[in-house]
């Protein structure tokens, strides 16, 4: 077999990463979900962040204060171009957060799984057709 199976292993290293990437997301969403504890947050600032391109990206900050009585104040970790009204500082959102890791949190109606799951399915289809792919190069020798 020549050297150019090699180049193969670009899209299967990419889908594996992204595949990585979306399960992660997905199985802490999942966690969330079943364990998290919701409470009544404030937006406090929004961070913002500079893309490659120049693009500017806002990461709303929630503070709330957890049930134990600590106060939280962290920044989302998904950002958007645009920020609405509703996640607009000093507007009060829902928070879902883990109480033994407080950091791990989502704004209801600002945090979505879609983006984790985009993630898997790309993941998924760059894994399995490179690996279909060497299958058949093998095979076929």
């Amino acid at each position: 077999m020549e050297r150019e199976w090699l180049f193969s292993l670009i899209p299967l290293t990419i889908g594996m990463a992204f595949l990585g990437f979306g399960v992660y997301g997905l199985r802490r969403a999942g966690a969330l979900r079943r364990t998290g504890v919701t409470a009544e947050a404030r937006i406090v600032r929004h961070d913002v962040r500079r893309g490659d391109e120049g693009a500017t990206f806002y990461h709303p900050v929630a503070a709330w204060t957890a049930r134990d009585g600590r106060t939280c104040e962290y920044s989302s970790r998904f950002g958007r171009g645009v920020v609405g009204s509703a996640f607009g500082v000093g507007a009060y959102v829902i928070v879902q957060y883990d109480p033994g890791a407080p950091h791990r949190f989502v704004i209801e109606g600002w945090d979505m799984t879609s983006v984790d799951l985009l993630f898997t399915v790309l993941g998924s289809v760059f894994t399995v057709g490179t690996v279909t792919v060497l299958l058949l190069r093998v095979l076929t020798l």
